[in-house]
């Protein structure tokens, strides 16, 4: 067999505690920053608080103070797999359940497993974990955020593959940003911190360079920012429950805010990914809803429904609304749904490159939809990495 997955005999899993296990995140803006280390000091200060404490997985990359920070620390063994004549190791989450800790160290939430166990990804591990009613701390850099994805490539030119739904981020009871300068994170490579010396030039020259570690430090201060808001918002609801009938009623009297929906045109290609991102975190900084339209022919190509399907995975991941219209005229179909659905802001590519003749046949979707969606805001998602191009 291609896979085979070495686990012996499965453990009778432990009584599941009442309720759900509690959430650390520890985020950072690159490798190196000091995520693991944090998890494994605040791991270490509740096993000496008293809590039953495990490591379910931990990736020290060979760092000694990361290694030395684990010490005394019981470690659930890892699950052997032999996958195409390899053999590879991943978290036993089984191994894990059957523990039963009260607190479980789950390292890398982006990784993905290899093929044939119980989930494609740790973080989905990471639920059942916390479904179980074990508390977990865990990491991820900002860069593995799938709605952050494009955004990341504009700034490193480095396209990540490893990605995390942002939901998963933003329903963790706690977002800790380990915090340290561009400056002290490329001290650390120097000093061999990060990665072995033959790697440490290589990474200087690319996603290590001082403008990429500023640009993702900002990036991760957005990020949590914007958890903190939206973390806060309900509270201050919730608070209202504590006020006077009188106040309430003032609230009840006086004009209420209109809520925002957005609504992300696009194309069965590659770069309406980008768009989607984009729009879906316009969305979240609005604490809107996120609608994505495609207006189809009446028979797709097997490419277009190829790209279609990705466009589906990706707003599934986000939580966004993908429609599928039919219809020979782009900007009325899109006038519709705007209306049926409440749309208040519209976000599209920029439009093809048009020759005289495209131009002489009529003004562009964009301009149409501003004559037909009038009190409508109306958004270009250009891509940043071509005017990188066109500037030098």
């Amino acid at each position: 067999m291609e896979l085979q997955a070495e686990t012996g005999a499965q453990p009778d899993l432990a009584p599941p505690r009442s309720g759900r296990g509690r959430y650390k995140i520890f985020l950072g803006m690159a490798a190196g920053v000091g995520k693991t280390y944090r998890m494994l000091q605040e791991g270490q200060a509740e096993a000496e608080a008293g809590r039953d404490v495990v490591i379910g997985y931990l990736e020290a990359h060979e760092r000694p103070e990361t290694i030395a920070q684990a010490a005394g620390l019981e470690v659930v063994p890892r699950r052997g797999i032999t996958y195409r004549a390899n053999r590879l190791e991943e978290m036993d989450l089984q191994a894990i359940l059957a523990r039963a800790p009260e607190l479980a160290l789950i390292d890398e939430l982006a990784h993905t497993n290899v093929p044939g166990v119980e989930h494609e990804k740790r973080w989905q591990d990471i639920e059942d974990v916390l479904a179980a009613g074990i508390d977990v701390y865990s990491t991820v850099n900002v860069q593995h955020l799938e709605s952050l994805n494009d955004q990341v490539c504009e700034l490193t030119g480095i396209r990540v593959r490893e990605t995390v739904p942002d939901a998963i981020v933003g329903a963790a009871d706690d977002v800790v940003l380990i915090d340290i300068t561009p400056q002290s994170l490329i001290e650390r490579l120097l000093a061999g911190k990060v990665y072995p010396g033959e790697r440490v030039q290589t990474a200087l020259d690319h996603f290590f360079k001082l403008e990429n570690l500023s640009a993702l430090l900002e990036v991760a201060l957005r990020q949590v920012a914007d958890e903190v808001e939206a973390k806060r918002l309900p509270a201050d609801a919730g608070a209202s429950g504590a006020r006077s009938r009188e106040e309430r009623l003032i609230d009840i009297a006086a004009p209420q805010a209109i809520s925002e929906r957005l609504l992300a045109l696009v194309t069965p290609s590659p770069q309406s990914q980008r768009i989607v991102r984009r729009a879906w975190r316009s969305a979240q900084r609005l604490g809107a809803e996120l609608d994505v339209l495609w207006v189809a022919p009446r028979d797709p190509s097997v490419a277009q429904q190829d790209q279609l399907d990705a466009l589906r995975r990706l707003a599934a991941v986000l939580g966004a609304h993908m429609l599928v219209e039919h219809g020979d005229d782009a900007a009325l179909v899109a006038q519709r749904v705007a209306h049926e659905r409440g749309t208040t802001y519209v976000l599209m590519g920029p439009p093809a490159e048009r020759n005289l003749l495209a131009r002489l046949r009529g003004p562009t979707l964009a301009v149409r939809l501003l004559d037909l969606l009038p009190g409508v805001d109306l958004r270009i998602v250009t891509d940043r990495t071509l005017r990188r191009e066109r500037e030098s």
